[in-house]
């Protein structure tokens, strides 16, 4: 079992034990998020497996919260926020904008990236290296602008 799973069901326990019903509702979605690939796939998840799970689901959130704020849904708004900080702790520590920038300018030189059309090698690379730790969406748009 991968720690970042057993660390999700440790702390399914300790909502339990401390009858934190948000907290445990939010963590089951997650465990039943990585069960239903496991099952699905036929595999027992690494925590990088755990990673790729966690972030679908920060994206997701994300997605959700946008679209209540724009509607005016301030309740709905609010639990997503719950969940994504919620999520948030799970993930490794987010690059920095110097971070990123750096790790960008590393894969470019060495993939040897001159033009947009390399841009699906480079993502590739950085999204290896930046697993969990950047939101792909503003990768792909720092890229996009250093390689116009």
């Amino acid at each position: 079992m991968s720690d970042l799973k057993a660390e999700i069901l440790d702390q399914i326990k300790q909502a339990m034990r401390a009858k934190d019903r948000k907290r445990l509702g939010v963590l089951r979605l997650v465990s039943a998020a990585i069960k239903q690939r496991e099952v699905d796939e036929r595999i027992e998840m690494t925590d990088q497996d755990v990673l790729l799970v966690l972030e679908k689901m920060v994206k997701q959130r994300r997605e959700s919260l946008d679209q209540y704020l724009k509607a005016g849904r301030d309740d709905l708004a609010s639990q997503e926020s719950y969940e994504l900080e919620l999520l948030a702790e799970f993930l490794p520590e987010p690059l920095g904008a110097d971070e990123l920038e750096a790790l960008i300018s590393q894969v470019i030189s060495d993939t040897g990236a001159s033009s947009i059309q390399d841009m699906g090698k480079v993502m590739a690379a950085v999204k290896n290296a930046a697993q969990g730790r950047a939101d792909m969406k503003l990768v792909s748009a720092a890229v996009r602008d250093i390689l116009s």
